[in-house]
C-alpha cells in the first residue's frame, strides 16, 4: 500500500475549489500524469458519478474509472477506482481560508495480485506522481 498526502492553498473560494476538484475529469487539466479525463455522466459531482481517466504507464495508457463513493459538498469527496493493477482511493477535503481555501489531498494506492510484490516501487512511484500533480494543482488553483 502506498499513500500520498499534501496540502495546497487555493486563491479560489472553497465552494468553487471543491466543485472543480470533485469533478474529477478536471484532473486532466492539472495532473501531468493524466492524459485524458471525461465525465461519464453529466451534471455536478454526486455519489455514484464516474470519471474516466487515462493514465500513461510504461508505454500504454491504463483506464481508471473513478467513482464518487462519498460526497459532503463543499467539504469532502472520496473517489475510488478499481483496476486489475491497483485500487486507487483519493480523498479531497476543502476548507475556507482567509485567502480563499485550503485543499487537503490524500491518495491511497493498493497494488493487486502480483503487483503487491512491488509495494515499495508503487510507493516511490506515487510520491513522484503525487508531487507533479500537486505542482500542477497549485498552478491551477492560483
Amino acid at each position: 500500500m502506498a499513500t500520498y498526502v499534501t496540502s495546497i492553498a487555493s486563491g479560489r473560494p472553497a465552494v468553487e475549489t471543491f466543485d472543480y476538484l470533485a469533478t474529477f475529469s478536471n484532473a486532466a487539466e492539472w495532473d501531468p500524469g493524466v492524459s485524458k479525463g471525461e465525465a461519464l455522466q453529466g451534471g455536478p459531482a454526486r455519489v455514484g458519478a464516474v470519471y474516466r481517466l487515462g493514465i500513461p504507464l510504461a508505454g500504454w495508457t491504463a483506464t481508471f474509472d473513478y467513482r464518487v463513493v462519498e460526497l459532503d459538498r463543499p467539504h469532502r469527496v472520496v473517489l475510488r477506482a478499481d483496476h486489475p493493477i491497483a485500487r486507487s482511493t483519493d480523498t479531497i477535503m476543502v476548507e475556507p481560508s482567509t485567502e480563499g481555501s485550503l485543499v487537503r489531498y490524500h491518495a491511497l494506492l493498493q497494488p493487486r495480485g502480483l503487483f503487491r510484490l512491488l509495494g515499495p516501487v508503487f510507493a516511490r512511484m506515487l510520491q513522484k506522481i503525487g508531487d507533479r500533480a500537486a505542482d500542477g494543482l497549485r498552478a491551477s488553483l492560483r
